[in-house]
């Protein structure tokens, strides 16, 4: 199977966006990210897919502690930001249970690794969630290569 139309099939599967963020030798370090899915109630845990290519991957690994950062309508320099394309805007860093955040997300979550799984060309931590904030914002979104916000919605 092509590449390419592999990708283009995931594109049609709606996300939020989302930039996990670690710390590393005192220092915050974040990566934009689309791979991120709740996993269990009880616990609390979660998942993120993070590519053997990413520096993030090294950061993670060696904290054993991530934040998810669930981003905001109006907060695209972010995702762009920390996908390598960092504009004039300054970053701000929260804090969350001793792990990076970012300011004004629509959620702030704080994890601990508790397992990783190597999996094709990305590794997958599970994380237990150990605290989180949520602000009432509409999220942003990513569909077929573009990001996109919540329209009206309506009942079908």
């Amino acid at each position: 199977m092509d590449d390419r139309l592999f990708r283009d099939a995931m594109g049609k599967f709606a996300t939020g966006v989302t930039v996990l963020t670690t710390e590393n030798e005192g220092e915050a370090h974040g990566m934009t990210a689309n791979g991120f899915m709740s996993v269990s109630l009880d616990p609390k845990l979660v998942v993120i897919s993070i590519g053997h290519k990413a520096k993030f991957l090294e950061k993670v690994g060696a904290s054993k502690k991530f934040g998810v950062n669930i981003l905001a309508a109006d907060q695209e320099h972010y995702s762009r930001h920390f996908a390598g394309k960092p504009g004039d805007e300054p970053v701000q860093f929260d804090s969350l249970e001793g792990v990076p955040v970012l300011e004004g997300v629509v959620a702030q979550i704080a994890c601990k690794v508790v397992a990783s799984h190597v999996e094709g060309d990305h590794t997958l931590f599970i994380g237990e969630v150990i605290d989180l904030k949520l602000e009432d914002k509409d999220p942003l979104l990513f569909f077929g290569g573009k990001y996109r916000t919540l329209g009206q919605l309506e009942v079908v």
